[in-house]
């Protein structure tokens, strides 16, 4: 009989092992992010993230380029610019000039959800910048868009001074400092805030933690008895 129960508190014991297992595998992993300015090109239809930077691209006239301020784990899943993005439309009131270029640019502040703590972001838009033709990306920003700021390793910080301070730094996965979520849906971003309550994995693992002590001591107790 004795043994019998040694084997049937086993039993029970490796279930809620299990149990708990299921529980860690399933949880979602906190990915770290970056709040930065991310920087576009437009090719067609569609933005593709620039392989260099504004400092030395150097676009034609009749390009399109945008600016983008998020928080984003990589290029891969960054945002891309909002709002039209024609040329046409947007250096319409720019009349073209001999050894002159226009570049058109969307420059995009982002979402509350992405904002610095007690920062918010003006509204999107669009300009047309009129610069030398051997002008780069960063000059032709520079003739629409300032005050700029760069860090010492020439990383675009600010656009017309927005934020007003940081560079690209880290943020956890679930938000930043302030509590504001990264991964949120733009229609949810500026009204989503966390709680900062635990997740239902972490109470799930603790229930499971609880079962497996108490299944430690009855099982201890019978074999007492």
């Amino acid at each position: 009989m004795t043994r019998g129960r040694v084997r049937r508190g086993r039993v029970v014991v490796g279930a809620f092992l299990a149990a708990l297992l299921g529980v860690l595998a399933a949880a979602p992993a906190q990915a770290a992010g970056y709040r930065y300015w991310s920087f576009w090109e437009r090719d067609g239809a569609q933005w593709t993230y620039a392989t260099q930077g504004p400092g030395t691209a150097r676009p034609d006239d009749g390009d399109v380029q945008g600016f983008r301020f998020s928080v984003s784990d990589d290029s891969k899943d960054s945002a891309r610019p909002r709002g039209p993005a024609g040329f046409a439309d947007i250096c319409k009131d720019t009349p073209a000039k001999d050894g002159r270029k226009r570049v058109g640019l969307v420059i995009d502040f982002g979402t509350a959800g992405d904002a610095p703590d007690g920062e918010r972001p003006p509204k999107p838009r669009t300009a047309c910048a009129q610069v030398g033709e051997d002008a780069t990306s960063a000059e032709a920003l520079a003739a629409v868009a300032e005050p700029l700021r760069y860090d010492n390793k020439a990383l675009l910080c600010a656009i017309e001074d927005y934020p007003k301070s940081g560079c690209g730094e880290q943020v956890s996965g679930d938000g930043d400092p302030s509590g504001k979520k990264s991964g949120t849906t733009e229609a949810q971003a500026d009204t989503d805030e966390g709680d900062g309550g635990p997740s239902v994995g972490l109470i799930a693992g603790i229930a499971a933690v609880a079962l497996l002590g108490g299944a430690g001591i009855w099982q201890a107790r019978r074999r007492r008895g």
